[in-house]
């Protein structure tokens, strides 16, 4: 059940379905998008050896993968993700890479609670690699995973930018309300979620602090990719645009996957804005009286 009205992703079962249907093009997407916000989230964090990293909606694992090559054989990384399917993904090429310090976890991150490996303190470091905005009541499930960051350490997330991927998402659900006219209503449009609030330097530098966090960076990533059709599919398949998809049957699937593209070359549509946000902080709790 879904009892956070501005987030129309709350309901984590929903998720989770979404997420775990679009698994294999999601992955598909991890070189062109997920993963150049992965590496320099990670880098930006300054994630070193031996250190523990909580990395929640980690996915396939686009931060949690380089945060394990970061923290070495002595370090250890959690990632936790709804989507079983996605955190598969993740599990296989960590085997591939053998990656023996990450754990990849199907668990609820609004629930999480660090287990007995993790130091007394807390962890290091959390990232959140585009999936802030997708956590139940956004800004109290934010606070506590920092609240299981120890003193010092540092948060860090990636957002997409103010108008980043809105006018191909614009195509997307134009061409997609063709054949569902309740997909508006809802509610899984961007202005729909709490993105809207921290999606521009200026708000998301402003929205750190309140979780604890200060010495706060923001830095703007730039990625624009040619609009080929094969793309803007993924995008669809691979992300959370496969919501749109819900419902419809084989030949509409390929009915909207035309259209669009039809669309995408009748608008000029040429790149793909996928400019992300990478904001860091550092973990700064007032000391407890008494």
């Amino acid at each position: 059940m879904n009892d956070d009205p501005e987030n129309p992703w709350a309901d984590s079962a929903e998720t989770a379905r979404t997420f775990d249907a679009a698994s294999g093009d999601f992955d598909e997407l991890t070189p062109t998008v997920w993963g150049p916000a992965g590496q320099a989230l990670v880098f930006q964090l300054r994630v070193a050896p031996d250190e523990a990293v909580l990395d929640a909606c980690c996915g396939t694992g686009s931060s949690a993968l380089p945060a394990a090559a970061a923290v070495g054989p002595e370090g250890l990384v959690h990632g936790v993700d709804v989507a079983d399917k996605m955190l598969e993904h993740g599990r296989l090429t960590a085997e591939r890479r053998g990656l023996k310090n990450i754990e990849f976890v199907c668990a609820d991150a609004s629930q999480w609670e660090a287990p007995s490996d993790v130091p007394d303190a807390g962890y290091d470091v959390l990232s959140i690699s585009y999936g802030v905005f997708f956590l139940p009541d956004m800004d109290r499930t934010f606070w506590r995973l920092v609240s299981l960051v120890r003193q010092g350490g540092r948060a860090g997330v990636t957002v997409w930018r103010r108008g980043a991927m809105e006018e191909f998402s614009s195509i997307v659900f134009d061409v997609a309300s063709r054949y569902s006219p309740g997909l508006r209503e809802r509610g899984v449009l961007r202005d729909r979620t709490p993105l809207h609030r921290i999606d521009t330097p200026d708000t998301l530098e402003a929205w750190l602090p309140d979780a604890g966090t200060d010495s706060v960076e923001v830095r703007t990533l730039s990625n624009l990719l040619p609009a080929t059709e094969e793309l803007c599919w993924s995008l669809v398949t691979g992300a959370g645009l496969r919501a749109v998809l819900t419902g419809l049957d084989s030949g509409q699937v390929a009915a909207v996957r035309q259209q669009i593209a039809e669309e995408v070359t009748a608008r000029g549509l040429r790149t793909i804005d996928a400019t992300t946000l990478v904001a860091t902080g550092t973990v700064r709790r007032p000391p407890v009286s008494g």
